[in-house]
């Protein structure tokens, strides 16, 4: 196969690729921000090239002549040694999306019509629209003409603050069901945000703009490890708690205990004044809770690379965590329960002393034969005489323990 001379249907195999099953390109064009026009090189031949192969280079000129097209190509006149001088194609350009569409044929201007019927009820609103739909056009080819009537008719009855403190799902809209919204929710905050000058992404998102609730996300076990505590919560021996309201709202004990893992969590002996928060495992966002620091709080986790990162993320949020069980005596004493990463966390952790930053290259680098130790393979009389002894250091303090970091 030469390496010049282009012919038909390879250039449109190549337009398709590009412009029209390329979706970020496909927007663009659309859009405007990707211009027209399309130039496609044709490679015309040097004339050692049409001397090598005269019969591709008939074939690539005579294809070219009797293309559907004339008017989208260029030529120019080529003077060869052994074939004089000839009009040679050198370019094909398209000036405009209706040419790209013609060029592509019957399947694509079958799409541009799916396209105007989707958007019409949306541009009847206002045509200015016009830029967000193209924005989601992944989304709203997806999208039935029904849906995107059911759009339109949504649209018009949203306002400002309409939300009154309640969840999306509570949204007080007529003909509409709301988890049509919540589904569509990001075009919808698109939408509204271009018909009010950007006041939607001004107030920090849909659910700001009308004042609605987000859906609690991330949620975690809590575990009462003492009567005192349990009765302070409704006397409830398990609760689940979403990180939002984790983050707001106080635990009534002294101690709180984070467990990575949820099997764990259940596994934990009697603690006086002490509330368990657990199963979140890589989510510890919810730590960014200001009543934290008046607490004493311990970290137990698994001890591999991944472990000591959230070790450390938890201390990014509140300084004084301390680690309990991922150190180098828990590993050795538990080294033949040791099995392998699949892969490790990469950069070096910052919140780490220095002895948790040591244990963490080590781990990643393989020093002790094998990567992680997960927690649920210490031993079970370890593992209560360990939280014994944190609690009864924090007894002695009153508190924060002062040797904790």
């Amino acid at each position: 196969m030469s390496d010049w001379g282009l012919l038909p249907d390879a250039v449109i195999a190549r337009i398709t690729q590009r412009e029209w099953s390329n979706s970020v390109n496909l927007r663009g064009r659309l859009s405007g921000t990707r211009p027209f026009p399309i130039r496609i090189s044709l490679k015309a031949p040097t004339a050692a090239q049409a001397s090598q192969d005269i019969e591709h280079f008939r074939h690539f000129v005579l294809s070219w002549k009797n293309f559907s097209y004339p008017y989208l190509l260029q030529w120019q006149q080529k003077k060869y040694h052994r074939l004089g001088e000839q009009q040679v194609p050198v370019a094909l350009q398209l000036a405009s999306m209706s040419q790209l569409i013609e060029l592509l044929g019957p399947k694509a201007e079958a799409r541009k019509q799916h396209w105007d019927k989707l958007m019409r009820p949306v541009l009847n609103i206002d045509t200015c629209l016009s830029q967000v739909l193209l924005k989601h056009l992944a989304v709203v080819e997806e999208m039935t003409p029904d849906d995107t009537a059911l759009l339109a008719q949504l649209i018009p009855q949203l306002e400002q603050g309409q939300g009154q403190g309640n969840y999306l799902r509570a949204l007080p809209v007529q003909g509409v069901d709301t988890k049509f919204v919540e589904s569509y929710q990001t075009l919808v905050a698109d939408l509204l945000d271009s018909l009010h000058d950007g006041a939607v992404k001004e107030q920090g998102g849909l659910l700001e703009w009308l004042d609605c609730c987000e859906i609690p996300s991330g949620w975690l076990q809590v575990r009462p490890l003492c009567s005192h505590s349990q009765k302070q919560l409704a006397g409830l021996p398990l609760l689940q708690i979403d990180t939002r309201t984790l983050q707001q709202y106080p635990l009534p004990a002294v101690r709180i205990l984070v467990v990575e893992n949820k099997q764990s969590g259940y596994a934990l002996p009697e603690l006086d004044d002490t509330i368990a928060i657990f199963g979140g495992g890589r989510n510890t966002s919810w730590m960014q809770g200001q009543w934290l620091a008046h607490k004493s709080i311990a970290y137990w986790g698994d001890m591999d690379s991944w472990g000591l990162a959230m070790l450390s993320e938890a201390r990014s949020w509140q300084p004084h965590v301390r680690a309990l069980m991922m150190d180098e005596v828990t590993l050795l004493q538990h080294k033949i329960r040791m099995i392998n990463e699949k892969e490790s966390y990469k950069p070096l952790p910052e919140h780490l002393n220095e002895a948790e930053q040591q244990l963490f290259l080590r781990l990643r680098e393989g020093h002790y034969g094998k990567t992680r130790l997960e927690q649920e393979r210490l031993t079970s009389d370890y593992v209560s005489q360990q939280l014994r002894q944190w609690h009864q250091a924090t007894s002695k303090s009153n508190g924060i323990d002062p040797a904790s970091f």
